[in-house]
């Protein structure tokens, strides 16, 4: 049966080495069953509720595409992501309710499934500079690094405008949009359990990713929540009467909310869902499947179709059972690794998360936002990665591509740092090429991001009260 379903022989590859694969990509990514739930618990949904979400949908698609593309990659709530929704469906001061953002993520799901279905998903793909995309992956993980130090308590926050301008003469830190108070030095960390705890934690993370231990970020939290033990910061209460079942009460399922549907702020929130999952997804997709060896294959273009489709199909699938946006994880290529080059690699992976729903739900509420800091400045550093791959020697590159990096930590915003990046990029080049007599030195300017930084630009301008 294996065999019929999954091609094992055609691949050169056996059912043991598959299901060791599918484990090792559990492994490296099971961090999310315990990250998500932190992140997304500032909107008011229950972390319960995340988890449960989490385990379900990145079960079921990356079981969607184990059997029906024949692909080992698993998929689950994409990092970045996440930290978008969090800040838009905020408690304290989002643009709109979680169940709002859900609606909206349903919504980028279908718009994501029509690109895909009618081709235009690749033309975009190609129309974003290679230095605009690798931007937009350092800057969310810059943005990411800032929510991991402030879930950690190594910093904190304030969301104001900003000092005035006599606090700024006087020497009061701004950054941007940002005003951040610095509590640092060893007397306040020994009475901080909390953001001493975090130190511990990403000096775990920082040694076991260095020594390329599978599973680092997942081991990382693990160690991390048993130290909090005797400091007092690991909560075990919960421990002591397990429940195995989630609170089906309590589970956002089916909650999506398009009240707000009406609203440009709605549609902006949309766009960038779309947009950011688009050259994540396409990127990760491309280079595991170029890893196994899939892509030179007869049939790799029209599988690679498949999954894409899969792929688009989990943003609207996350988004019925109450999460984020799901997408293909790199940290599929530990198990393609491992030997992984079939969609068995994925079905086991998605049986992992499926099985965890009841196997690790007692322990969700025991793990600590320290323990799960560390992971998020860890997989910044590893988001970071991609900057070596911009063109800092060309400034027509550069700038946009810098403005990109920096905005979307310093304003807090995703869609601050792409509209920006994509409106210099335009402006700059256009320029350039109007101006250069030398052909070579010319930069292409598809004519879509034409439409995009017309779009992005005409945000600022009617969108900027909301």
């Amino acid at each position: 049966m294996l065999e019929r379903l999954f091609k094992l022989g055609e691949f050169g590859t056996n059912p043991r080495t598959e299901i060791i694969a599918g484990i090792t990509t559990f492994v490296t990514m099971a961090y999310i069953l315990f990250l998500n739930p932190v992140v997304l618990k500032g909107t008011g949904m229950s972390e319960g509720a995340v988890f449960f979400a989490t385990a379900v949908g990145a079960g079921l698609v990356t079981l969607m595409m184990g059997l029906f593309v024949n692909y080992p990659v698993g998929l689950a709530p994409g990092m970045g992501l996440n930290a978008y929704f969090a800040v838009v469906a905020a408690a304290n001061g989002g643009v709109m309710t979680w169940q709002v953002a859900l609606g909206a993520v349903f919504v980028a799901g279908i718009i994501f499934i029509l690109l895909t279905v009618t081709g235009f998903r690749q033309m975009l793909v190609k129309a974003l500079p290679d230095s605009l995309k690798y931007a937009i992956t350092v800057g969310i993980g810059l943005f990411i690094t800032l929510i991991g130090l402030k879930l950690g308590q190594v910093s904190t926050v304030s969301f104001v405008g900003g000092p005035s301008a006599e606090a700024i003469k006087a020497g009061a830190p701004v950054v941007n949009l940002l005003f951040f108070e610095w509590n640092i030095g060893l007397t306040n960390f020994v009475a901080n359990k909390a953001a001493a705890l975090t130190l511990i934690g990403l000096l775990i993370a920082g040694i076991l990713t260095t020594l390329r231990v599978r599973g680092a970020l997942l081991i990382g939290i693990i160690l991390t929540t048993l130290i909090g033990i005797p400091l007092g910061v690991t909560n075990t209460a919960s421990l002591s009467n397990p429940t195995f079942l989630p609170n089906f009460s309590e589970l956002s399922l089916f909650k999506l909310d398009f009240s707000m549907l009406g609203s440009g702020i709605f549609w902006e929130v949309v766009i960038i869902f779309v947009f950011v999952t688009l050259f994540d997804s396409f990127g990760t997709l491309v280079g595991t499947a170029n890893r196994a060896g899939l892509l030179n294959r007869p049939d790799g273009e029209k599988r690679l179709g498949r999954a894409m489709f899969v792929d688009g199909s989990g943003v609207s699938i996350g988004a019925l059972l109450g999460i984020t946006p799901m997408t293909a994880y790199i940290e599929s290529a530990a198990g393609i690794e491992s030997g992984g080059r079939t969609g068995l690699t994925a079905v086991t992976t998605g049986i992992l998360f499926l099985l965890s729903v009841v196997l690790l739900a007692p322990f969700v509420q025991v793990i600590p936002d320290s323990a799960t800091a560390p992971a998020l400045i860890v997989v910044g550093v590893l988001m970071m990665s991609s900057v070596r791959h911009i063109e800092w020697d060309d400034f027509g590159i550069a700038m946009p591509a810098f403005l990109t990096i920096a905005l979307m930590p310093f304003t807090y915003s995703i869609a601050n740092g792409i509209s920006i990046g994509i409106i210099f990029f335009v402006i700059l080049n256009v320029l350039r090429n109007l101006f250069t007599k030398d052909a070579d030195k010319k930069v292409n300017v598809h004519w879509l991001m034409w439409v995009i930084a017309i779009l992005a630009l005409a945000r600022y301008i009617f969108l900027a009260g909301e």
